[in-house]
């Protein structure tokens, strides 16, 4: 594994990794996808492909977090609809993962980010259904909704760990109000992130170093997931997305042109 460890980074890269992983919990508790942001920063500071080995014990902490803060807002029927679709995803991803180069996933991550921050523009326009209710589960027409989103959040999670956009756009058009958006999705990535672990070990992105440097990054998720909290009902959510999308269209095309 090529990762750099603590030692080998600037004063200037750690802290981009800090901040990184401060928005990380906040947006597992407040806004649910923000952290393409922090896919851009780990991918810029650290090798593309090494990245999301060293990023995904950082979200499983903020998965916890997030679980603790909203556990009796999840929808099961919701989760358990999804889970064989994501799972079939995460071996599409794993088996790319096997075969890319680093440049490949660089320029993987960077499609992945563009798309995602066209996803979201999407989701917002489709804001208005947010106080509906989740739709039927035996509906033909939420059952491959939920397979198609599935399987794209399943691969675009392990490949790069962005699945959050893939999510949050299937929960809002699912007509999710908040909290329960934020109970499900929080349950779901908890249960997805760690599922990944294995396949990330295997591959070898995940070993002692890179969790030396996830135990120190790890120190940043709660005050994140603490600020996340406080601001999830006084955020403006319309401008904090401005800033989101602006962000990973930047973080996309500098994976793409570098």
């Amino acid at each position: 594994m090529d990762t750099m460890t603590l030692w080998h980074l600037s004063t200037g890269e750690f802290a981009a990794l800090a901040a990184a992983a401060l928005l990380v919990g906040f947006s597992k508790t407040a806004v649910s996808g923000a952290n393409t942001v922090s896919l851009a920063i780990f991918a810029a500071v650290l090798p593309a492909r090494e990245s999301t080995g060293v990023l995904l014990p950082v979200l499983i902490v903020g998965d916890v977090l997030a679980v603790l803060t909203y556990r009796r807002h999840a929808h099961w029927p919701t989760l358990w609809r999804l889970f064989p679709a994501v799972a079939a995803g995460v071996v599409v991803g794993t088996l790319f993962l096997l075969w890319a180069d680093d440049a490949a996933v660089r320029v993987s991550i960077g499609v992945i980010l563009l798309v995602m921050a066209g996803v979201t523009v999407w989701r917002r326009r489709r804001a208005d259904r947010e106080e509906e209710g989740p739709e039927p589960v035996a509906s033909r027409a939420g059952r491959v909704k939920a397979r198609s989103y599935g399987v794209l959040g399943g691969f675009t999670t392990m490949v790069a760990n962005a699945g959050g956009p893939v999510m949050s756009m299937y929960l809002l058009s699912a007509g999710f109000r908040k909290l329960g958006f934020l109970g499900t999705s929080a349950f779901f990535f908890l249960i997805v992130n760690v599922s990944k672990v294995p396949f990330s070990v295997g591959l070898g992105l995940i070993d002692g170093r890179s969790l030396l440097l996830d135990a120190v990054l790890a120190l940043f998720v709660l005050p994140g997931a603490l600020i996340g909290k406080f601001a999830v009902d006084r955020i403006d959510q319309r401008l904090f997305e401005r800033l989101v999308i602006a962000a990973t269209v930047l973080g996309g095309l500098q994976l793409l042109l570098r």
